[in-house]
């Protein structure tokens, strides 16, 4: 009896401590998994490099060119080879904290506008309340500098809102000074039409275009451009702007495939200035290629690169052989509408 009694009182603890273990346990994968679910925007800290003290927001919101895959991307290069700090945001359903390509009216985290040196933009259509749109107004009133991609070119449409004071940013907008809605005004073309044959013909590179812009720092190193994404119609590109890049559709959706000559040649890639009332002069580069699979194009990614560093007025850290490798796994989704992958978290873009 005596054994059985000692028995008891050395099992109990036992029992408490095991119950107590996989009670702490449990906690924890809850509280991980709460927090997987409350965030809302990746940061990928620069360490050393000639972008050390600047800060890049990178805003992915498209439905159908997978700039939630390539913006955490271009974010993890431009910290970790050049010193960078980067802030990735995207489109988040705010019933689930699915980060869901297709929800237009939700991009947690532009506040990080109020500290950016830059802006990297690819969305498409978004119609975001007046509060989450009134940080980019901030922004272009600070006339800092942006990089558009794709179709940033149409990267606001409001639909349902509109009489917004934001309403004037719809690719559609007929309002005095912005026809054209933000890409005109300020990337420099709106939204038009497919000039390839969409999702049949890719996007070839003319780099040795324009004989007065050959040297320039935007365009060092950049030797070869092919890309999924058709080439887009522009027709109303201000005189203003440099055009740095003509493209040309391919006859099919593989680099090798011959260029389609029975189309005109159209400008992919330029520069140009803008300005809104209340601000001063800011610098715009803008390139109707960006697709998430177009940028397993290393000298696209370079194109992009190189345009960082001139946006950010460092034209003379611009090499040949910038370092532009992909840092960890890049697997892009082919583009597509309803081709985002579902359930995802913005921590699983890490």
């Amino acid at each position: 009896m005596t054994t059985r009694f000692f028995q008891s009182i050395t099992f109990q603890p036992n029992s408490s401590i095991r119950f107590l273990m996989a009670f702490a346990m449990a906690i924890f994968f809850t509280l991980a998994c709460q927090a997987q679910k409350d965030v809302q925007w990746l940061q990928f800290e620069g360490k050393e490099g000639p972008g050390k003290g600047k800060h890049i927001v990178l805003i992915s919101g498209d439905d159908e060119y997978r700039s939630e895959e390539s913006m955490p991307m271009l974010g993890k290069l431009l910290a970790q080879h050049y010193g960078f700090k980067c802030t990735v945001l995207f489109p988040i359903d705010p019933e689930t904290g699915d980060v869901v390509p297709s929800y237009q009216n939700n991009i947690p985290g532009l506040e990080h506008l109020a500290t950016a040196d830059l802006m990297i933009l690819l969305t498409r259509f978004r119609e975001l309340d007046d509060k989450q749109t009134q940080y980019f107004e901030d922004y272009l009133k600070a006339s800092k500098p942006i990089i558009g991609m794709r179709t940033s070119t149409h990267a606001f449409h409001y639909s349902k809102n509109k009489t917004s004071p934001f309403a004037k940013y719809g690719f559609e907008s007929k309002v005095k000074d912005w026809t054209g809605g933000f890409g005109q005004k300020i990337l420099g073309e709106t939204w038009v039409a497919h000039h390839g044959d969409h999702g049949k013909e890719g996007t070839r590179a003319l780099i040795d275009g324009p004989a007065q812009l050959a040297d320039h720092p935007i365009l060092r190193g950049v030797k070869d451009i092919w890309v999924a994404s058709d080439v887009y119609t522009v027709k109303n590109l201000i005189p203003e702007a440099k055009v740095l890049v003509y493209g040309q559709p391919t006859k099919g959706m593989t680099a090798d495939t011959p260029l389609n000559w029975e189309k005109a040649v159209m400008p992919i890639a330029w520069t140009k200035e803008y300005q809104i009332e209340g601000g001063q002069k800011g610098k715009v580069f803008t390139t109707t290629m960006g697709a998430s699979v177009d940028l397993e194009s290393a000298d696209l990614r370079r194109l992009i690169v190189n345009a960082t560093f001139w946006s950010l007025d460092m034209p003379d850290k611009i090499t040949e052989d910038m370092n532009v490798s992909i840092v960890g796994n890049y697997h892009p989704t082919p583009f597509g509408f309803g081709t985002f992958r579902k359930g995802m978290r913005v921590s699983d873009f890490k």
